[in-house]
C-alpha cells in the first residue's frame, strides 16, 4: 500500500512464531485449551452461574433459525466477534478440525443473518431496524462493525477461506457507500473507535486501498466542525449529553476537536487507544507525517504521565477514562483489562513505525502486569478493572456499579474484556519479533521457535529460557547456509548492566553496538552458533514522580518486567498499616507450590498497631512482621482480600 513499506517493521506470520514452554507459552496454551472453549460455552449461554451473553442466540435469531428475541446490550455482536478473532489465531498455531468445522457453522449462520445490502448488527435487526445509523454518537454501529472486520481478517488469513471476509467485506462496502462527504452520504463516524483500525486491516488483507482511505475518512472527520455528534444529538431533541460525557463533553469521545490536535490523551480510554493505533497505521500505510507527529506526542503524553507503573491506563471509574497529567490514584485506579490491551495495539504499531526499545517496553509492562492481572490461572475468570490497591468492603461500596470486582467473575454483562484478552493471548506471536530488511528483532523473551527467510534463505531461531523467572535468555541461530543479518535484541530499560556470549566468549553487552534500546548483533551467522543474553533482575524499588501525589513517598516492588503485590492471604488485613523499612533486605526464591509456580519477593517490614482513639497525638506502635510479595498479574486467584502495589516505606 506504500512505496516505502519495507522500511517498516513486520510481524512474523503467526505459524511460524511457536512458543513451546515457560510463563508466555503457559498462558497462550491455557488460552487455546480452556479459555477459547469455555468463552465458547459462556458466548452459548450455557456456563452455570455466569450472567447470560446471548451472542450465539441473537445471530440464530436474526438468521431465523430459531425463535425468540434479542439478548443484551446493543453492541453485544462484539463479543463473539472477538471471540472469533481467538479462534482463528488457534487455527492458525495449532489447527483443530473440531473448532474448524465449529466456526464454519457460526459463519453459515452470520451470513444468514446479514440483510441484502450488507448490514449485520443483530441489535438494530431485530429490535430497531428504523434506527440504524440514527445515533452513532452512543449505539456503537461502527465499532461492531470493526470487530466482525478484525474477526473475518483473522478467520481468512487462518485458513485461506474466504466466508467470514466476503460477509464483513459486504458490510464494509455498505459503510463506505453510507458514510462520507458526498451527496446523501452521512458525514459522520463513530462514538466509539474500533472501526478505523479494523479498515486498515481490510485494506492490508485485501490489497484494497480504498478501504484505508475509508479508515481515514472517519479519522479525519472525527471533531471537526460543525460537529456531527453534536448536529446528530439536537436532531434527536436532545437537550444535554449523557451522564458519562457530563464533565468532558464530547472530549470523552475524543470527538471535541480533530485528533491530530490532541495533545494529550482524553476521554475513554480504550476509544483513545483504538483511536491512536488506527493512526499509526493510517500514518505507516498512507505515509501521512502528520498523523505520525500527532502519534509520537500523545505516545509521549502517555508513558510519561498517564500510564500506570502496571501498564495500565484510565484513572476514572466515572466514563472508564484518562484523568489529568500524573493523576494516577491507585485505589480508583479504573485501568480496563481492554485499555492495556489498547496500549499494546499501539505500542505495536509503534515498533512497526521505528525499532525502538521503550515501545516494547511497554508492550511487555501491560502485558505481564495488567493484562494478566484480567484473567485467573484457570482461565474461567476475568477482571474488568485492574486496581493498583484493593479493601474489598471499600470497593464494592463505592464502584459496584462500573464493574470493579474485588474477584474475577465467569462473564460479564458487558464482556469486552474476555474475548479480548482471549484474542490478544492467541495471537502472541504477533508481539514477540519482528522482520527487518536486514534481520529479526526480538521484542519479547519467550521459550520457542522462530522461522524467516531472508533474501531467500531461511533461518530459524530456537529460545530458550524461563524468562521472567529467570535472566538468561539462549538462542540458537540455525540458517539454512552460512548468512549475514542482524539479530536485535531488546535490552529492557529496567535492566542495567546486561551480558552476552556468542559461541561461549562472555562480553558487556555494552561493547556491542546498542540502538534505541535493541542490542545489535551482526555477523555471518552459521548453524548452530549459539547466542546467550543475560538480564539481571534484581528487586528495585520503584517511586513515582513526585507529582503522582497518591503514591508520593511510597515504593513499588519490581523484578525483571514485573511488578509484586502484597495480598492479604500473606499478611491478614489492613495492609495500610505495613510498612517497608528502608535497609530491609530483600530476598528472591522460586516458590513452585504458589500461584502456579512464581519466583516471589521476601523480607522483614513492620506493621503498624491500632490506637487507643481514632486520632491520638501519641507515638504509634509497630512490630516486626515477615512480608512476601507475588506479582500483580497472578493476584486475586487465592480468594478475596486487600492487595496493594505501592507500600510505605519506614
Amino acid at each position: 500500500m506504500t512505496k516505502t513499506a519495507m522500511n517498516y517493521l513486520s510481524a512474523l506470520p503467526l505459524r511460524d512464531v511457536r512458543l513451546t514452554r515457560g510463563f508466555l507459552a503457559e498462558r497462550a496454551r491455557l488460552v487455546r485449551d480452556v479459555v477459547i472453549p469455555y468463552q465458547w460455552e459462556a458466548l452459548n449461554d450455557r456456563v452455570a452461574g455466569a450472567e447470560r451473553s446471548g451472542c450465539v442466540h441473537n445471530f440464530q435469531v436474526a438468521a431465523g433459525e430459531k425463535p425468540g428475541k434479542f439478548h443484551g446490550l446493543f453492541w453485544q455482536d462484539s463479543d463473539l466477534a472477538k471471540w472469533i478473532e481467538a479462534a482463528s489465531y488457534r487455527l492458525a498455531t495449532h489447527p483443530d478440525p473440531a473448532l474448524d468445522a465449529e466456526l464454519d457453522r457460526l459463519i453459515a449462520t452470520m451470513a444468514k443473518a446479514q440483510g441484502e445490502d450488507g448490514y449485520l448488527n443483530t441489535y438494530f435487526q431485530l429490535v430497531e431496524p428504523h434506527n440504524r445509523w440514527a445515533n452513532l454518537r452512543d449505539c456503537h454501529e461502527l465499532y461492531v462493525a470493526g470487530h466482525m472486520i478484525e474477526a473475518g481478517v483473522a478467520h481468512f488469513q487462518a485458513t485461506g477461506k474466504r466466508t467470514l471476509l466476503e460477509v464483513v467485506g459486504r458490510f464494509a462496502d455498505l459503510i463506505e457507500r453510507t458514510f462520507g462527504v458526498g451527496p446523501g452520504q452521512i458525514p459522520g463516524y463513530c462514538g466509539h473507535e474500533e472501526i478505523e483500525l479494523a479498515l486498515v486491516r481490510l485494506a492490508r488483507a485485501t490489497a484494497e486501498p480504498r478501504y484505508a482511505r475509508l479508515a481515514a475518512y472517519f479519522i479525519d472527520q472525527r471533531g471537526r466542525s460543525p460537529n456531527y455528534l453534536l448536529e446528530e444529538t439536537r436532531r434527536r431533541g436532545e437537550d444535554k449529553l449523557p451522564w458519562h460525557m457530563f464533565f468532558d463533553g464530547l472530549a470523552t469521545l475524543q470527538a471535541d476537536r480533530p485528533v491530530r490536535e490532541l495533545a494529550e490523551p482524553v476521554g475513554h480510554a480504550v476509544r483513545q487507544m483504538y483511536l491512536l493505533a488506527a493512526m499509526a497505521d493510517l500514518a505507516r500505510d498512507l505515509g501521512d507525517a502528520s498523523l505520525r507527529r500527532s502519534c509520537d506526542a500523545l505516545w509521549e503524553s502517555i508513558v510519561r504521565r498517564h500510564l500506570y507503573i502496571t501498564g495500565g491506563v484510565g484513572a476514572e471509574p466515572y466514563g472508564e477514562k484518562f484523568g489529568e497529567p500524573f493523576d494516577l490514584p491507585p485505589d480508583r485506579a479504573y485501568a480496563e483489562t481492554c485499555a492495556a490491551i489498547g496500549v499494546i495495539f499501539f505500542a505495536r504499531r509503534m515498533l512497526e513505525l521505528e525499532l525502538r526499545g521503550d515501545y516494547a517496553d511497554v508492550i511487555e509492562r501491560s502485558l505481564y502486569n495488567n493484562v494478566l492481572s484480567g484473567m485467573s490461572l484457570d482461565g474461567t475468570k476475568f477482571f474488568y478493572v485492574n486496581p493498583l490497591e484493593v479493601v474489598p468492603a471499600v470497593a464494592r461500596r463505592r464502584y459496584d456499579c462500573h464493574q470493579v470486582k474485588t474477584q474475577r467473575v465467569g462473564w460479564f454483562g458487558c464482556a469486552c474484556c474476555p474475548p479480548n484478552v482471549a484474542r490478544l493471548f492467541a495471537s502472541l506471536g504477533d508481539y514477540v519479533a519482528s522482520l527487518r530488511p536486514d534481520g529479526l528483532a526480538l521484542h519479547l523473551y519467550a521459550e520457542g521457535d522462530l522461522r524467516f527467510t531472508l533474501s531467500g534463505k531461511e533461518v530459524r531461531l530456537a529460545v530458550r529460557t524461563d524468562y521472567p523467572w529467570t535472566e538468561e535468555i539462549a538462542i540458537e541461530v540455525r540458517p539454512s547456509e552460512p548468512a549475514e543479518f542482524t539479530v536485535y535484541l531488546r535490552i529492557p530499560a529496567w535492566c542495567r548492566g546486561a551480558w552476552v556470549a556468542i559461541n561461549g566468549i562472555r562480553s558487556s553487552a555494552g561493547i556491542f553496538p546498542i540502538a534505541s534500546g535493541y542490542l545489535v548483533l551482526d555477523r555471518l551467522w552459521q548453524a548452530g552458533d549459539q547466542i546467550v543474553l543475560t538480564l539481571p533482575m534484581p528487586v528495585e524499588r520503584m517511586r513515582a514522580d513526585p507529582r503522582v501525589s497518591a503514591v508520593a513517598g511510597r515504593v513499588a516492588l519490581q523484578r525483571g518486567p514485573l511488578v509484586y503485590c502484597l495480598e492479604e492471604a500473606d499478611h491478614g488485613a489492613n495492609l495500610a498499616a505495613v510498612r517497608l523499612p528502608k535497609d530491609a533486605e530483600l530476598t528472591t526464591r522460586f516458590d513452585d507450590a504458589l500461584l502456579g509456580g512464581c519466583v516471589v519477593i521476601e523480607g522483614r517490614a513492620t506493621r503498624l498497631q491500632p490506637g487507643r482513639a481514632l486520632y491520638d497525638a501519641g507515638e504509634t506502635q509497630s512490630v516486626g512482621l515477615p512480608f512476601r510479595a507475588v506479582p500483580y498479574g497472578l493476584w486475586a486467584n487465592r480468594g478475596e482480600g486487600e492487595m496493594r502495589v505501592w507500600l510505605h516505606e519506614a
